[in-house]
């Protein structure tokens, strides 16, 4: 499979190039930025083409892994949908809900492949716990603390992104957190928001199962404060059980997420993180935002 990427940040520097050229059956096709000196870079980087123009990538490769911010992801990924490729996806797809859903009808009346990387459901010790608790009935209630560091920590390399700073925790972790929580208690049907300090978010979920579970998220945590700072336990008929810490960075888990585009792309079943689930993910974080804004609960 022929694969073109789209950005040159961060997060496509240190995680989708370099997993991209090491996976095998993948051929890491070329890149395409929004900063031309940028993408000759990281092409460069990697012996691969740099691309200036979109539509040329979108012709010359089988799919295409997106790095970009989520304001500029949905309408990039329809178009390349619409040339027919399928699609890598980084979450969250798109800030807003209604470029989500026609980029999930786009792929679905295509007949594409499409994957998100929800970091966390491509780590295999999340994964297999996760199935595990999925397994499971009579959830009780769930809690969920992400507590990064990016925006209190002078080393950070995400600190300077400009949607981070604009939308905060909610939409960067908030993706991961409810990629864990939605396979196991089902999907949300009422939300309730409440601010912190700085961006920090504190939401509570009630879901279509009947069970209820409670999510601070936050970027602006002290750094000692941050250690340790990912967890989720989930209580219920079964008793009580923590998901496992990370014992892998983000490139094997992109790798696995690789592995799942192809299969799909191959004619297997469609993925669950696929393009339908991360509109799903970005209209319950939309709700979340408008319960910020008005203080109120809201049914979805």
């Amino acid at each position: 499979m022929r694969v073109g990427l789209l950005g040159t940040g961060p997060w496509a520097q240190r995680v989708h190039a370099p997993a991209l050229a090491a996976h095998p059956g993948t051929e890491f096709a070329g890149v395409w930025g929004r900063r031309p000196e940028a993408a000759a870079a990281l092409a460069g980087a990697h012996g691969v083409p740099v691309y200036e123009d979109l539509d040329t990538l979108f012709a010359e490769v089988d799919a295409v892994a997106v790095a970009l911010p989520p304001s500029v992801q949905g309408e990039l990924a329809i178009r390349a949908a619409e040339a027919g490729r399928h699609l890598l996806l980084d979450k969250p797809v798109a800030l807003d809900p209604a470029v989500a859903r026609r980029l999930a009808e786009t792929t679905e009346r295509l007949g594409l492949a499409s994957v998100v990387f929800f970091t966390l459901r491509f780590n295999a010790d999340q994964a297999i716990w996760l199935t595990a608790q999925a397994a499971e009935a009579d959830w009780f209630t769930a809690r969920c603390e992400w507590l990064g560091a990016v925006f209190t920590s002078p080393d950070s390399p995400y600190a300077a992104s400009p949607w981070r700073k604009e939308n905060g925790a909610l939409w960067d972790v908030g993706p991961h957190a409810l990629s864990m929580l939605l396979p196991v208690l089902g999907d949300v049907v009422h939300v309730t928001a409440a601010g912190g300090p700085g961006d920090t978010v504190h939401l509570v979920l009630r879901h279509a199962g009947g069970a209820s579970s409670t999510l601070t998220l936050s970027l602006t945590t002290p750094p000692a404060a941050a250690v340790d700072g990912v967890s989720l336990e989930l209580r219920g008929a079964a008793g009580l059980t923590r998901m496992p810490g990370r014992s892998e960075g983000p490139a094997e888990a992109y790798a696995r997420a690789l592995d799942a585009l192809h299969s799909a792309a191959a004619g297997g079943p469609a993925h669950a993180c696929d393009a339908a689930f991360g509109a799903r993910v970005s209209e319950i974080l939309a709700a979340a935002d408008r319960s910020l804004a008005t203080g109120a609960g809201l049914e979805l």
